[in-house]
């Protein structure tokens, strides 16, 4: 069974000054944010009607051209792979802002055998460069750049990003359905390196369970999340976690914001799928034992709580310092390729 997603002040809406980030990612875990964009204008816009929030979409149109997939009828609007999983089931074109709302009001108008459409992770600044000034996200810095996903009713397979994210529905409803990254083993993950997402998606669907292929569905759907977004409303989405995300209406537009907190370099983290990349070449092909010996160093000095270094004198720590300027610059010296 399902559990909901919990919702910040307890589903009440929030006004955008007073959400506190910082207490929600201290949280650790999802949260919808009722009503935090909800007098962004495109909501407002939306809130009147689809053609109303088109139009408005429309004015903001720089003419960059954005990506978007066509999928045929028989996908059901799903995002994923053809039968014989050496391609995906979509055709990829740019066209502007524009182009592809034009194409969903005609599809809108289709009554059966509807193709599937989504614009995928335009940025705002490029697509639609008026957008920031009318449609502040006050909790984030104005360096966080906001991206654009429009489509008619359209499903993403359950994926993780490695950053933090907020998600704003600005048009129709979005229903997420969200597992712990500890359930990657009973949620049938594809290639990592060959997805139509980029990022890994579940060869099992959440939402149209085959139990029979995929057994171990069951126990992943046990623990799921789930919430639906309004117009205006937010989900906080905290790294790692898997979200499978649907699109309910004829017409569906979320603006969402990745980011990554800077290291004291004021640079961002290395890249943690890179690191789990390059770990299958270190250690997947070693003998059960000697896995087990590395999973206990990187416990040790990676995943524990504890300082690793706490008995060494600061001078010699070395890379096991404390994460300064300094510390972070050898750490890089030491890890970039031909060091």
């Amino acid at each position: 069974m399902s559990a909901r997603i919990d919702e910040y002040a307890n589903g009440q809406p929030v006004d955008a000054r007073a959400f506190a980030l910082d207490e929600a990612v201290a949280m650790g875990k999802p949260l919808v944010i009722r009503g935090l964009c909800r007098d962004w204008p495109l909501v407002r816009a939306a809130q009147r009607s689809f053609s109303d929030f088109a139009q408005a979409l429309v004015a903001l149109d720089s003419g960059v051209p954005v990506d978007v997939l066509h999928m045929p009828p028989e996908a059901g609007g799903a995002v994923g792979y053809n039968a014989a999983l050496d391609g995906f089931n979509y055709r990829h074109f740019k066209v502007s802002l524009t182009e592809a709302l034009t194409r969903l009001a005609a599809y809108s108008r289709v009554a059966d055998e509807v193709p599937g459409l989504a614009l995928q992770s335009a940025l705002l600044a490029d697509c639609a460069p008026g957008f920031a000034s009318a449609h502040a996200m006050q909790c984030l810095p104005a360096s966080v750049q906001p991206r654009l996903w429009v489509g008619n009713k359209v499903t993403t397979p359950a994926h993780f990003d490695a950053s933090q994210n907020i998600a704003v529905s600005i048009c129709g409803r979005r229903r997420f359905t969200l597992f712990p990254v500890e359930q990657v083993a009973n949620l049938y993950i594809g290639p990592l390196d060959f997805a139509p997402t980029g990022a890994a998606i579940t060869m099992a669907r959440p939402d149209a369970p085959d139990f029979e292929r995929f057994p171990r569905l069951r126990e992943a759907l046990a623990h799921a999340q789930i919430a639906e977004l309004e117009p205006g409303d937010a989900l906080y989405l905290p790294p790692l976690w898997w979200h499978q995300v649907e699109s309910l209406e004829s017409l569906n537009a979320l603006v969402n914001y990745w980011w990554s907190p800077l290291l004291a370099d004021g640079l961002p983290p290395a890249s943690g799928m890179e690191a789990l990349l390059h770990a299958r070449l270190a250690f997947a092909a070693l003998p059960a034992a000697e896995r087990q010996g590395w999973r206990a160093l990187f416990d040790h000095y990676v995943f524990g709580d504890e300082d690793p270094a706490a008995h060494i004198p600061k001078p010699r720590r070395g890379v096991l310092d404390a994460p300064d300027a300094e510390g972070i610059a050898r750490l890089r010296a030491r890890v970039k390729p031909g060091a």
